[in-house]
């Protein structure tokens, strides 16, 4: 069976099929780092994490990017309102996006670009729209024209001609069209600024992710993702101004997923109702709100309950058993058991396991399949014994399938490296406590995602920095 998904684009689930053989390029929208993340960012963050996971369980070779936006409208006035430069309160909050990702488990990706340093890129994708006639120069600022690209409006079903001004869409006198976007904005006075052939200004919010995705995966690439409240007008404007500077197809899958709601509500910091990450995973087992997350296929909103992830921690547990039994078997006496017919019954479930995550990556289905496997391996257990080579196997199986979804790897709650792991973790904090001394703050960054690649979470406090493994 391959590996379904639902496109957005038509929407409807189709098979996968990569542009190059056995490989899958994958862009996901990241944060705006002007303040630390809430579940709903967590719940993308897991979704494309479990996505990409699904991918590497079925052996391509993925190649995931997601991005940092570091400049930006809410990164300037929060900014301004403490006091700091735009790029120091940006790296704070890029910092504690990484952190509150390692305590979930999500894995960094493969490359993970910050727009202020992709601002040449963004500049020559500008410049090569107003030459091919897709946008125009005003006073410094330049847009997009919409009316140009017959094709917009496919991804959200928007016809040019239905809209009307409002919320989404940005009101100036100057556009040719209300609709048209903005591709780089003129400086003003105070606010971070980059030279280009219009002057002084900044990149659009839409432009940094066609610039970014393109540069990395090319004109042309496999998977674009991100929450469903992108779709319009971010993702549809990326298709437009990457689609007319390419003249190539730019995306072939869109993949989204749904709110999280609070009650009625779908939470987001402009109604006040944010539960940030940091806070949850102090009143919670990480691993346990990951696996609440997943509990809901990702194209549905997920209705947080708080008490929902208590008795999440509590199913975990009867799966920890499994494992500690598994670990403390070895040297004890094991009764024969009925090795051939469990066996049958553990190949029967990573069967369940494995179409139901390629069925659009229904994590609902899977996780029923490894909960029965779970239910399964008790039984055996209390008929042979942990120290049945046939239970140890049923373990270690389910703890590979288990890794399709990063979970049933523990909480790391005073988990300790391997020594030469240690060695190496040691070696790369006193590194970045050495940038940090010097100012080099880029160098200091670059340190802390190779630490979070490694499962480490690092915090900076008045005492000094400290770190601990989740493994």
């Amino acid at each position: 069976m391959s590996l379904k998904l639902h496109n957005t684009l038509t929407g409807q689930k189709e098979p996968f099929v990569p542009r190059t053989p056995g490989a899958v390029g994958m862009y996901v929208c990241g944060v705006t780092v002007y303040d630390l993340c809430h579940v709903g960012h967590a719940r993308s963050a897991v979704v494309f994490d479990v996505i990409r996971r699904a991918f590497e369980h079925r052996g391509y070779r993925v190649t995931f990017v997601k991005n940092f936006t570091d400049v930006d409208d809410k990164i300037i006035r929060r900014a301004q309102e403490e006091g700091v430069p735009a790029r120091e309160l940006a790296e704070r909050y890029v910092a504690g996006y990484r952190q509150d990702m390692v305590a979930l488990g999500v894995r960094a990706a493969d490359v993970e670009p910050k727009a202020t340093e992709h601002i040449p890129q963004m500049v020559a994708l500008v410049q090569g729209l107003i030459e091919r006639g897709f946008a125009y120069a005003v006073d410094g600022d330049v847009y997009f024209e919409v009316r140009k690209f017959p094709r917009y409006g496919r991804l959200s079903g928007k016809r040019p001609d239905e809209l009307r001004l409002g919320a989404r869409v940005e009101v100036d006198e100057r556009k040719r069209d209300p609709l048209d976007f903005a591709l780089w904005k003129r400086a003003k006075p105070g606010e971070p600024a980059w030279e280009s052939p219009w002057g002084p200004g900044r990149p659009g919010w839409h432009i940094e992710c066609s610039a970014m995705s393109m540069h990395y995966l090319g004109a042309s690439f496999d998977i674009h993702g991100g929450g469903e409240d992108l779709v319009f007008p971010h993702h549809e404007n990326e298709i437009a101004q990457s689609e007319a500077s390419t003249g190539q197809e730019f995306v072939r899958y869109w993949i989204h997923n749904g709110f999280v709601n609070l009650g009625a509500e779908k939470m987001s910091k402009s109604l006040g109702n944010v539960l940030l990450v940091r806070e949850l995973v102090k009143r919670h087992d990480p691993e346990a709100l990951r696996l609440y997350l997943l509990q809901t296929h990702y194209r549905h909103p997920l209705e947080y309950a708080e008490s929902r992830v208590g008795e999440t921690g509590r199913a975990l547990e009867r799966v920890r058993i499994l494992f500690e039994e598994a670990a403390r078997a070895p040297g004890r006496p094991g009764r024969a058991g009925t090795g051939e017919r469990f066996g049958e019954e553990i190949a029967a479930g990573r069967r369940r396991f494995e179409a139901a995550m390629d069925d659009d990556v229904n994590t609902p289905q899977a996780l029923g399949a490894l909960f029965e496997l779970v239910r399964v391996l008790h039984a055996y257990r209390a008929e042979a014994g942990p120290a049945d080579p046939a239970f140890q196997a049923g373990v270690a199986e389910l703890g590979r399938l288990g890794g399709v979804l990063g979970l049933f790897g523990g909480t790391g709650r005073g988990a300790e490296p391997p020594p030469e792991l240690r060695e190496r973790i040691e070696a790369l904090v006193r590194a970045r406590g050495e940038a940090r001394a010097r100012k080099a703050w880029a160098e200091a960054d670059r340190l802390r995602g190779e630490l979070a690649r490694l499962g480490v979470i690092v915090e900076d406090t008045r005492e000094g920095t400290t770190w601990r493994w989740r493994g």
